[in-house]
């Protein structure tokens, strides 16, 4: 795997892959000694144009997990304020010998660009760019899920139904998910008010409910939360839902349609939360409620992700602790 930008590139037989490798890194951290000799001596660089603190802090323990050098770059406070381009800030970083670099961005594309352009020799990682793509989230969701209802290494998501609920039209994190759920097998409903609906949504591999109460009926296997967007929202004039209560009322997930969903059913958040918005503190904290599990799954996923992409052909030798 040379670069990592969108769950669609992923087949299965490589989507598989990535979540055996992140098994076996999770694994790993279990035991005493969690740090692992694989990636010593290259350098990784956290390229951030965009707010994060999950994403962020996730790369970098991934990173130093596998022992690698990690720089962390912000624009803010950087020459980017000073408005330099992407290409030059590439060609710096090149400069430097970045073997991978982990970029957020706010503009959709920017990381395939900086893949392709031939800036860099380095492997790129997609750690989310506009409203795009944000693939190692939608990986860790899918791990998660094999870890909860097909456990085994191996295993795809085949015959599972998964909602996805809320503000799928700035969501990055939906669109990497419909992908790549569909290439596992995974059955995906996307369910939000009409104003929340991309165009051209019904091109995408899944189905589209604007009723909650319905689709939780149908009894999915899994219930992904999705953030309400405010602050992307704000920035198009607002106006996408009445008021937050109306939202709460018709779209989040209180304790009572938790109660509805079958005993095997887990609840899914890519945080951070709006608590009492999309999710209510009570299905936030309920034992089937694996957000936090997500939070610690994200680490194992990265750490696959940085070895399968800088590990080249060595990537299948066994993964060995640190002694």
């Amino acid at each position: 795997m040379r670069h990592l930008l969108s769950t669609a590139d992923l087949d299965r037989a490589e989507a598989v892959v990535v979540l055996d490798t992140a098994a076996q890194m999770a694994a790993t951290q279990s035991r005493e000694i969690k740090k692992l000799p694989t990636l010593h001596g290259r350098t990784v660089v956290n390229l951030f144009f965009e707010d994060s603190t999950r994403t962020r802090i996730s790369f970098e323990t991934a990173a130093k997990r596998l022992s690698a050098d990690v720089i962390n770059f912000s624009a803010k406070g950087s020459s980017v304020s000073k408005g330099e381009s992407l290409k030059d800030t590439a060609l710096t970083l090149q400069a430097m010998g970045a073997d991978a670099i982990v970029i957020r961005h706010q503009a959709s594309g920017a990381p395939h660009l900086l893949a392709h352009a031939g800036w860099v020799d380095a492997a790129v990682i997609n750690a989310g760019d506009g409203t795009h793509q944000h693939p190692t989230q939608a990986l860790l969701d899918a791990f998660t899920l094999r870890r909860h209802l097909r456990p085994g290494l191996g295993e795809d998501l085949a015959g599972l139904r998964v909602a996805i609920v809320g503000d799928v039209l700035h969501s990055r994190v939906a669109r990497s998910n419909v992908h790549l759920l569909h290439t596992l097998g995974a059955h995906v409903t996307l369910v939000a008010p009409p104003t929340l609906v991309p165009v051209g949504v019904e091109a995408w591999p899944c189905e589209v409910s604007y009723d909650l109460d319905a689709t939780l009926a149908a009894a999915p296997d899994a219930v992904m939360m999705l953030r309400v967007q405010r602050e992307r929202m704000s920035g198009a004039g607002g106006g996408f839902f009445p008021s937050p209560l109306e939202y709460a009322r018709r779209y989040g997930l209180d304790g009572a349609r938790l109660r509805m969903l079958p005993d095997h059913a887990i609840v899914l958040h890519p945080g951070p939360m709006n608590r009492g918005l999309e999710i209510s503190a009570e299905a936030a904290d309920s034992p089937r409620s694996v957000i936090v599990e997500q939070v610690a799954n994200g680490v194992a996923v990265r750490m696959a992700v940085l070895y399968l992409t800088l590990a080249g052909s060595s990537a299948s030798a066994p993964i060995e602790e640190t002694r």
